[in-house]
């Protein structure tokens, strides 16, 4: 028998408890014993006075083990107390699950980092959630993870980044822009918005914001040069922004039809509740608010139909009725 000391028998004890015990299943004395000799040897021994004695020292410690009392008076022992509960574990699940951004590697990785964090008996109630896991979209690049942890490091350490960037083409091929020529922007934030990161920077001495999609960027690596940060609202730059396109920032004013307030909470989610509503006779309302006009504002609100017309500006208006035109057209040409 290999000699096992005070020092590992404890921590051994501890293991199995956070891995076997929780609020509806405790463990005896004798369960333990009989756990520890399948962890340690068959040959291994040890007296119910050095277990309790072991769980009073980590009880001393400020590990919450709890004592009960079973049938005839047993003495079980369990831990019930976990960092996280069976619904915040479920919600983290879910969010490592669908984030497309995170590979399918990872993503089975992670999940059973967060089963840990639980008894083996409540992990069990997870399995179901996650057996659909090989199923989901995900991405395939492996570096994303570490550009994601350079460009946060960037951030915080206001240095800048530098990064090839690109796109894919019909043939499923990945396409450099710019013939591979290096971007060198300064970061300010990333933003994981539908379930992709965007980098928020600023590209050599222009006054606007950019925005580039995480995946679609190569060989993200830090430089030596640093930059002063200016302020900046990531809040406020994300809900200007539509589906991520570019455009200049404007007044813009929206009439929606007040379908069973369904319309009043489309706006709530995309804009907040500050925004200025003004109701209408007929069941319709205004909204008012600063927005940048784009393409992705105008496919924004094409997704509404006739239940949102453009008001102002007249630049909004006039892109809205060129591109229902090219619609009508598309599905009215010979």
């Amino acid at each position: 028998m290999k000699d096992i000391s005070g020092k590992a028998r404890l921590l051994k004890l501890l293991e199995i408890l956070e891995r076997e015990t929780d609020e509806e299943h405790q463990l005896s004395l004798a369960d333990l014993e009989q756990k520890l000799i399948v962890e340690f040897d068959q040959n291994f021994s040890v007296g119910k006075k050095a277990l309790i004695s072991d769980i009073k020292a980590l009880q001393e410690i400020g590990i919450d083990i709890i004592e009960s009392k079973g049938k005839f008076g047993q003495k079980l022992y369990s831990y019930p107390h976990r960092l996280f509960e069976l619904h915040e574990l479920r919600m983290l699940i879910d969010a490592v699950m669908y984030s497309y951004f995170i590979t399918k590697e990872d993503a089975k990785t992670l999940i059973k980092k967060l089963q840990k964090q639980t008894s083996c008996h409540v992990s069990k109630k997870l399995d179901e959630q996650i057996k659909h896991l090989d199923s989901v979209n995900k991405a395939e690049n492996q570096k994303l993870k570490y550009y994601v942890d350079t460009i946060y490091t960037a951030c915080s350490e206001m240095q800048m980044i530098r990064f090839q960037y690109g796109k894919y083409n019909l043939d499923k091929e990945f396409v450099l822009k710019k013939n591979g020529e290096w971007y060198e922007v300064k970061p300010y934030a990333l933003v994981w918005w539908q379930n992709n990161y965007y980098l928020v920077a600023k590209y050599g001495e222009e006054k606007d914001f950019r925005h580039y999609r995480v995946d679609r960027m190569r060989k993200v690596e830090m430089t030596n040069q640093s930059f002063s940060r200016e302020l900046f609202n990531v809040a406020d730059y994300v809900n200007k922004t539509f589906h991520m396109f570019h455009g200049e920032e404007k007044p813009i004013q929206i009439q929606f039809e007040n379908d069973d307030n369904n319309f009043v909470n489309v706006v709530f989610d995309r804009f907040g509740k500050d925004v200025f509503i003004e109701k209408l006779q007929d069941n319709y309302f205004i909204v008012t608010t600063n927005a940048k006009v784009s393409q992705g504002l105008v496919n924004w609100i094409l997704t509404w139909g006739s239940k949102a017309k453009v008001l102002s500006p007249q630049e909004l208006v006039e892109d809205v009725i060129a591109e229902t035109k090219k619609m009508y057209e598309l599905y009215h040409s010979g």
